[in-house]
């Protein structure tokens, strides 16, 4: 975790010997990185108070969000940006404690479907609120027009990545 960010003076210091480093950028940078780890301690301690993983919940909201549909393992996987054999893992252990099920499809036994159970769709009514409360906190310095803002740059700067880390240079 980013916890002691370099002041502007000192990145104009470092751009004197590294002429490539932009010290806006730079700046702008860790300080997105700072906001993205305190954000994502937030969450992870509220989770955990709640004794469900980023994991498990990234799963049960994947399939709340997809009510209606047949989810397989590997395209949960997929959506949630993990290997299929994390997504097995986590599986098991919501099926193990009742919140989802997996079913054969009818047309083809090979493909699973996974869905919520009654108890998985409680688990996520009950842990929901808090969620959408802490987010509201996290999000509260900010006015309407400024979040507006915020997701417009940040889907500026996304629109330009690749999924591909930049090459070493060594």
């Amino acid at each position: 975790m980013l916890k002691d960010l370099p002041q502007y003076d000192c990145l104009l210091k470092a751009a004197e010997r590294y002429p490539e480093l932009d010290p806006s950028a730079n700046e702008a940078f860790l300080n997105l990185l700072r906001t993205g780890d305190l954000v994502f301690e937030v969450i992870n301690h509220f989770l955990t108070q709640n004794n469900i993983s980023q994991g498990r919940f990234t799963v049960m909201m994947l399939l709340r969000r997809h009510w209606v549909e047949n989810c397989t393992p590997a395209s949960l996987a997929e959506e949630a940006g993990v290997t299929r054999a994390t997504m097995t893992g986590l599986l098991d252990t919501l099926e193990k404690d009742g919140m989802i099920v997996r079913q054969a499809d009818t047309q083809d036994r090979r493909t699973l479907h996974v869905h919520l159970t009654d108890q998985g769709s409680a688990c996520l009514d009950s842990i929901l609120p808090g969620h959408f409360q802490g987010v509201s906190r996290v999000m509260s310095p900010l006015t309407h027009s400024e979040r507006k803002e915020l997701v417009r740059l940040l889907q500026k700067i996304q629109e330009q990545l690749t999924p591909e880390p930049p090459k070493a240079t060594r």
